[in-house]
């Protein structure tokens, strides 16, 4: 299982290390440039109000799903048809009370019109992670890595047309990039639907009360818990858009930041999509998870450690290595939202071991905390300190749920505190610290850029030294089948 884990992770990140952060950082950050922080600033908060009833599309199906077909495989042919008809009724849901609560809250017509179109993008971005569901409840990694990049590889085609190409003449527009993941999208969900039907046989689409009744109970925790995390998550920019007179451009300087974090957060969370249905399965044939959690631990925590750390030491030169405007701004926010990278990342791996474990009602509790704690920090910190206000909000979020989390697996697993891998990880901290004070102090080279990837090189060097990113052991499952 080690060995499954391993070889399909390193697939899933080569393949996704090629294509995502060009579109993130050539693509997405382009687009913002062109139009200006106020304009993708206002695009930015529709995006993320799209997301907070995302619930009402998945419902949890996608976690249940994965978990459910990854504990029994041969489930897959007779549930996709009738799960996938219950998602387009749910789409409707979805659209009412998105669209109501955009007219609600006083969003303008050329708003809501853009919030539809995200809004169906969001049914397009479902449909394709349902898809990916079964995949990964499969074990079809390789399948699943492909539709990964899919809609990005799209994107950067059309957008690279629309933004470089010397026979367009216009400015680049806000709806065009719109438009462009609409088509991405659609096509992408097309494909992965095809690919699935070819795996499993026909697909019939029917629409079972008692079946769908059952399902939306049963799967009525995990929509909760998405609910409540996507909540603590997204809340922050619609926040400022709406509470600032200036909130579209401080929306927008809150992006130029997310976007770094977006970039490598995308990793972690394809870590976690391998590690779901991998952690089911164990737990479905009861065999030990502390083989493989200890090697989700030691192989993203001191990636996310580094990054982490190294990135907010050097979050100017980051941000001025992409953008022009706004950079001091735009810097201090980034600061705090990369450090959350770090507790993200442990939600990543213990919050999927819970969720492949069905301890679904700690987790919502646990939530429902983290809710409450992001928008009392957003409602107190915004005013004061803008986007910058917000970014502290989500790292003191980020920290209290990742500690929940951890503490949540040691009860409930029974494990014991390893605190030789905890010292481990301080060590490590301290030493990327001194390193990049080293070098902070003592100008080596001439180039920032340079300097930061010398201290990445140092820190992992270092955390190898020290016990930490075992290649010697991630080498000797590659050789060993069992």
């Amino acid at each position: 299982m080690q060995k499954t884990f391993l070889s399909n992770l390193v697939l899933i990140v080569v393949l996704n290390l090629l294509i995502k952060p060009f579109y993130i950082l050539g693509i997405d950050a382009e687009v913002q440039n062109r139009v200006g922080a106020e304009i993708y600033g206002n695009y930015f908060a529709l995006l993320n109000f799209s997301f907070l009833l995302n619930i009402l599309l998945d419902f949890g199906i996608n976690n249940y799903n994965n978990k459910t077909i990854a504990q029994h495989p041969k489930l897959v042919s007779s549930y996709f048809g009738k799960l996938l008809s219950i998602r387009f009724l749910l789409f409707f849901l979805y659209f009412i009370f998105t669209i109501g609560a955009g007219f609600s809250i006083g969003y303008s017509p050329s708003e809501i019109y853009f919030l539809s179109l995200l809004v169906l993008n969001q049914f397009f971005v479902a449909t394709i992670q349902f898809a990916r569901s079964n995949f990964g409840g499969l074990h079809l990694f390789k399948i699943d890595s492909i539709i990964s990049i899919l809609d990005r590889v799209m994107m950067i085609v059309l957008c690279g047309y629309l933004l470089w190409s010397p026979f367009v003449t216009s400015d680049f527009k806000i709806e065009w990039f719109i438009y462009a993941q609409t088509f991405s999208y659609l096509f992408t969900a097309i494909v992965s639907i095809v690919l699935l039907k070819i795996k499993i046989g026909g697909i019939k689409l029917k629409l079972k009360k008692v079946f769908s009744i059952a399902l939306l109970k049963e799967s009525f925790p995990y929509a909760l818990l998405i609910l409540l995390m996507t909540f603590y998550n997204k809340i922050d920019s619609v926040m400022i858009e709406r509470m600032l007179t200036d909130g579209d451009e401080q929306t927008g300087i809150y992006a130029q930041g997310f976007r770094y974090l977006d970039a490598v957060n995308m990793f972690a969370l394809l870590f976690a999509g391998l590690l779901l249905p991998i952690f089911a399965r164990l737990i479905k044939s009861k065999e030990s998870i502390k083989p493989i959690l200890e090697l989700g631990i030691k192989t993203l925590m001191p990636i996310s450690i580094i990054i982490g750390t190294t990135a907010y030491f050097y979050k100017y030169d980051l941000m001025a290595l992409r953008y022009t405007d706004n950079l001091f701004e735009a810097s201090n926010s980034f600061g705090y939202l990369i450090l959350s990278f770090i507790p993200v990342s442990i939600t990543y791996i213990f919050g999927t071991l819970l969720t492949a474990n069905g301890s679904l009602k700690q987790l919502n509790i646990m939530a429902i905390g983290g809710v409450m704690l992001n928008v009392v920090l957003n409602y107190i910190l915004i005013p004061e300190f803008k986007s910058e206000g917000a970014a502290v909000a989500t790292l003191i979020t980020q920290v209290s749920t990742a500690v929940v989390q951890v503490l949540l697996v040691l009860v409930i697993f029974k494990l014991k505190v390893n605190y030789k891998l905890i010292f481990k990880f301080i060590i490590l901290i301290v030493g990327i610290v001194l390193v990049q004070y080293g070098f902070k102090e003592n100008v080596l080279v001439s180039s920032s850029v340079i300097e930061l990837f010398l201290v990445l090189i140092i820190s992992t060097l270092f955390a190898f030294i020290i016990g930490l990113l075992p290649f010697k052991k991630l080498i000797e499952i590659f050789k060993n089948d069992n």
